[in-house]
């Protein structure tokens, strides 16, 4: 028997995420393109890999596969504005967003607990979903920023949560 919509949905939700926004440029207009996205994983270490998943029916699939390039930009916890920015359509949701380009030129946000330049090596179908595996060309962290993270369809405070570790 099928897992209903819903089921699934919440059951998910109980798998706590990092925010991503995924960075890159159209390469019919030079404009910055991004998105948020929580479907992200590493795939391998050698060589380097990295996926993340994009609806079927996003306005930027075709971009992010004509550039060929393309920037992870993992939040951190004082970043949830741009959580919501990148994830509704319209408006320019690079105003006032420092950035430096990346490997191809794409745009990697400022800021970030890590970030990874990303050379598209394939694309493969996941449903409803296209599943872009990147190659990691440049990497960069910042180990005493604290994540932003997601948790049962909110954020969840990740300083509070790792101070009282340091406590117990």
């Amino acid at each position: 028997m099928p897992v209903d919509d819903t089921t699934f949905r919440r059951t998910l939700g109980n798998f706590a995420t990092g925010v991503t926004v995924m960075t890159t440029r159209d390469p019919a207009t030079g404009k910055p393109v991004g998105v948020t996205v929580n479907a992200f994983s590493s795939v391998s270490l050698d060589p380097p890999l990295v996926l993340f998943c994009l609806g079927l029916r996003s306005e930027l699939l075709d971009i992010f596969k004509a550039n060929g390039h393309y920037a992870v930009n993992v939040l951190a916890q004082d970043q949830e504005d741009l959580s919501g920015r990148f994830s509704r359509r319209g408006d320019d949701k690079f105003a006032e967003v420092r950035t430096s380009d990346g490997a191809g030129g794409v745009p990697v946000i400022d800021g970030c607990v890590a970030s990874l330049e990303c050379q598209l090596s394939d694309v493969l179908d996941g449903g409803d979903h296209a599943i872009l595996v990147g190659r990691v060309l440049d990497a960069h962290y910042h180990p005493e920023t604290v994540p932003l993270l997601y948790f049962r369809g909110g954020y969840m405070d990740a300083a509070a949560a790792l101070a009282k570790e340091s406590r117990e």
